[in-house]
């Protein structure tokens, strides 16, 4: 069986969504371990940088761009910046870690109390799965969904503490092989400000 971080990693790699951009922590280290050599992971030192620059890298390159913020401070850090993203129309996933699932309901430091609530009014879809198994079919669904006109930003919470999970093949499936987005426009062949045509 194939575990939930490598089957992430492949639904990206279908998406061409080699470019992570990110402020990590703890809950965010297993998926960072042992980096795929074909990503390449933006460092932001702050989270409303690093949705600014994945804002920016949507824009500029026309499809689906992945940002993953540090928990339930690292998401109230990046508000002004997703708030932004949303006037932009700019298509980004965005996701936090969560804290371990049995820590969750003794709301240990950093868990994300009802964490689909807090960026649900800038963004297009808030959701976040019930168990380890439902992380990739939601990713899908939600880089899906980023795509659709009117662009826009997309917020799935993650716990990424069990990304060594495995999933069902038969869903993994599913979920790689939704849609692509089609392939990247030039950055001449759209506008550059983020307006809506």
């Amino acid at each position: 069986m194939t575990s939930v971080r490598e089957a992430a990693f492949e639904l990206f790699r279908n998406h061409g969504m080699t470019t992570i951009f990110g402020n990590p922590g703890s809950t965010e280290l297993p998926m960072l371990a042992d980096f795929p050599d074909d990503f390449r992971y933006v460092l932001g030192l702050q989270e409303a940088v690093a949705v600014g620059m994945a804002d920016g890298f949507a824009q500029a390159a026309g499809r689906v761009t992945h940002v993953n913020l540090h928990t339930a401070p690292g998401l109230g850090n990046a508000m002004g910046a997703i708030f932004n993203a949303q006037a932009n129309k700019s298509p980004l996933l965005v996701t936090a870690g969560q804290q371990v699932r049995a820590q969750i309901t003794l709301q240990a430091n950093l868990t994300n109390k009802d964490a689909t609530r807090v960026p649900h009014p800038y963004v297009k879809w808030s959701h976040e799965p019930a168990r380890a198994q439902d992380v990739v079919p939601a990713l899908a669904r939600a880089v899906h969904m980023a795509s659709l006109p009117p662009s826009a930003s997309i917020w799935a919470c993650e716990t990424c503490r069990e990304t060594k999970a495995k999933c069902c093949a038969d869903s993994t499936k599913s979920a790689i092989i939704w849609p692509p987005a089609g392939p990247p426009r030039s950055i001449s062949s759209g506008p550059s400000s983020g307006c809506a045509k």
